[in-house]
């Protein structure tokens, strides 16, 4: 067997990964390409895989009963977003904006009061 390159699909487990592979058929009747995709289990010793990660595997051993692929490479990593840190610039930022509209708010409720 050969190596094959797909997107890691799920890394919930510990060591392994499921990465799912895209291969273009072609239908028997009619004259059209189709997408086929497979999953396949593949061990990732370190940890190192994410979600969106293009990577790839090849085949070894069996290394459980759905487990019989190994992370060879990591070709391309996927960029996660993570939640800006409680008192960054940003948060500081959208406060001042908020606090801001609330002032603008203030006046036109002592009109309210008045009438």
């Amino acid at each position: 067997m050969k190596s094959a390159v797909g997107k890691v699909v799920s890394n919930k487990m510990q060591k392994s990964v499921v990465v799912a592979v895209e291969r273009l058929t072609q239908h028997p009747l009619y004259p059209k390409f189709l997408k086929k995709t497979s999953k396949f289990m593949a061990h990732d010793e370190n940890n190192d895989c994410n979600v969106g990660d293009q990577v790839r595997i090849t085949p070894s051993r069996p290394l459980s009963k759905r487990k019989a692929w190994v992370v060879s490479e990591i070709i391309r990593r996927e960029h996660i977003f993570q939640a800006p840190a409680p008192g960054s610039q940003t948060t500081t930022a959208t406060a001042a904006a908020s606090s801001s509209a609330e002032a603008i708010k203030q006046p036109e409720a002592a009109q309210e009061t008045a009438k």
